[in-house]
């Protein structure tokens, strides 16, 4: 429950959705390049948010270990 109220979760999906709608557009008005570059970016918000979250994660451990020294 604790990801649902995470800003970076709902950017993250407002940025798929967004991404997803324009493959749809492109594929819609047979436009090939529309098509790819949306889904690149489905690919490219997925794989920022695992960094960030990635990031986070590491932080909070590096904190807990400077924490118990």
């Amino acid at each position: 429950m604790e990801k649902l109220k995470s800003r970076k979760f709902w950017i993250c999906v407002a940025a798929m959705l967004s991404s997803i709608a324009t493959s749809i557009a492109g594929l819609r008005s047979d436009n090939e390049i529309v098509a790819t570059v949306g889904i690149i970016c489905s690919i490219f918000a997925a794989a920022i948010y695992a960094f960030c979250e990635a990031w986070v994660d590491g932080k909070a451990i590096e904190h807990k270990e400077n924490a118990d020294e």
